[in-house]
């Protein structure tokens, strides 16, 4: 089923490499560790290789832990992950670097044209959070690179006490759309760039098809090929940027008129 966007009434986000750059808030620090290593190590040099490698073992630790931790806060998720990594790659753990990483959330920068994305389909549709975070970090997000971006619902993992891709956490979804604003399940559409997590779990629940920001350059994420090959990914629409979806979005309201 192809997105329409006249005939959706919420959307849901998830949030880190979605609007947020997460990918080089994270590798930022995690180089900064690897650095550490012997200067023979690959991973000393600061490569596209190195990037890759550093953030999927992130990606696949913070899996991890989020699966045997469901309801540790996330800044205290990113700690244990430091320090796994950390353990992983051999090196010495500094605690207030640690600590720090887990405090770091709020410095990850937005993408560009998030939050004048944000500002348009915040004029068609209501808009909400479903993101793998605590409350505290988030509301650092808010205040920081997301300041002036509106919404009418913030669903994160401490509120809910699961992490993504526990199905509790789409359900949690549906009810409060369903309870808060009325809106039915085939009326909302989740808007994330994470396939192998995000879409993948809403195709599995039987979601309207989804919108993939399919941001260039992202090393986490999933394999759209791979994934649609074995059945468990169907998506609405796919867009380059939120800004692309925004103008796509904005046409199609236009046009209906």
């Amino acid at each position: 089923m192809a997105f329409d966007p006249t005939k959706v009434k919420g959307l849901f986000f998830d949030i880190y490499a979605t609007l947020i750059n997460w990918e080089d808030g994270i590798y930022k620090s995690l180089y900064e560790l690897a650095w550490h290593l012997p200067s023979f190590n690959p991973l000393h040099a600061d490569t596209p290789e190195t990037r890759q490698k550093l953030l999927r073992m992130f990606a696949a630790t913070e899996k991890t832990v989020e699966h045997e931790n469901p309801t540790m806060k996330y800044s205290q998720v990113l700690e244990e992950v430091y320090e796994r990594i950390a353990i992983e790659l051999g090196l010495f753990i500094d605690i207030h670097a640690q600590a720090a990483f887990g405090r770091s959330i709020g410095d990850w920068p937005a993408y560009p044209d998030t939050v004048a994305a944000m500002q348009v389909l915040a004029r068609h549709y209501k808009l909400c959070v479903l993101s793998n975070v605590d409350d505290a970090s988030f509301a650092r997000t808010c205040a920081g690179p997301l300041k002036g971006v509106h919404w009418d619902g913030v669903y994160t993992a401490e509120q809910i006490g699961s992490y993504k891709p526990d199905h509790r956490n789409y359900n949690f979804v549906v009810d409060r759309f369903r309870e808060d604003f009325g809106i039915a399940k085939d009326e909302i559409v989740m808007v994330a760039q994470s396939l192998d997590i995000d879409h993948v779990t809403c195709t599995e629940l039987g979601f309207r098809p989804g919108v993939w920001i399919a941001r260039s350059g992202s090393d986490m994420g999933g394999h759209r090929e791979e994934l649609e090959s074995k059945g468990l990914l169907e998506l609405g629409a796919v867009y380059p940027t939120l800004g692309a979806m925004a103008e796509a979005v904005e046409k199609a309201f236009a046009e209906k008129q």
